[in-house]
């Protein structure tokens, strides 16, 4: 139960978010406290007001983060004298998969390189007209996606950017870790927020690169993998 959680987990799981991606690792941060037990099934969560205090985020940045797991399952909003944001009773099964702590941190680390690498290596090319309009119209496939293709139209994106990179082995080794990533995405539910989120980073890398700024899309590559990356830990560590 709640009460008999050591003050040490507390402090863990409610510590302050990152900034870059604070929806994400505030829905992983949710998830982490449910998992752990710190909030048990059917018991409420603090304050919005509170949470936003805890992870140093805006409250309505926690009120997406709760709409988000309200939707899959993980709480319940009652409202009322009695109301607040309840964890579920049951909570959602944890995805069952063959999966390590270690195989998720080497999979994820060969995944930031790879992808910040190809990034880096595309900004840093003169793209032809042709280039510069594929990776135009990928892009815009991912923003006019339903919710059932956008991750689909999402690899197809990030794999786009590393066959423009011209390293023909830098593309397969993307495209394999690219493969067991979305095994693991396809475990838990596509977030509609953390979609939005998403959009405008794709949107940061897309500039930077037509606009010949390595640094700049290596920068906005790692921010927007540090999203998804905080999600599967959340869901699946």
């Amino acid at each position: 139960m709640t009460a008999h959680v050591p003050p040490d987990v507390r402090r863990t799981v409610y510590r302050p978010v990152r900034g870059g991606n604070a929806l994400e690792d505030t829905v992983a941060r949710i998830v982490q406290t449910v998992r752990l037990g710190v909030v048990a099934p059917g018991e409420s969560l603090p304050s919005e007001r509170d949470l936003a205090a805890r992870y140093e985020v805006s409250r309505d940045t926690v009120r997406q983060a709760i709409g988000e797991l309200a939707d899959a399952g993980y709480l319940e909003r009652r409202r009322g004298r009695y109301g607040g944001t309840f964890v579920a009773d049951p909570v959602p099964a944890p995805a069952r998969l063959e999966l390590t702590a270690a195989e998720l941190d080497d999979v994820l680390g060969l995944r930031r390189v790879l992808e910040a690498g190809a990034a880096r290596a595309v900004a840093s090319r003169q793209l032809t007209e042709a280039e510069r309009a594929e990776l135009r119209a990928r892009h815009a496939a991912v923003h006019a996606a339903p919710e059932a293709e956008y991750r689909r139209r999402d690899t197809l994106l990030h794999l786009a950017i590393a066959e423009l990179a011209g390293i023909p082995s830098l593309l397969a080794l993307l495209t394999e870790n690219r493969a067991r990533v979305n095994a693991w995405l396809d475990a838990f539910p596509l977030l509609a927020r953390s979609i939005e989120h998403s959009d405008i980073q794709h949107d940061r890398i897309v500039a930077a690169i037509l606009a010949g700024r390595p640094e700049a899309a290596e920068t906005a590559v790692l921010e927007h993998l540090a999203g998804s990356e905080a999600l599967l830990r959340g869901f699946l560590a």
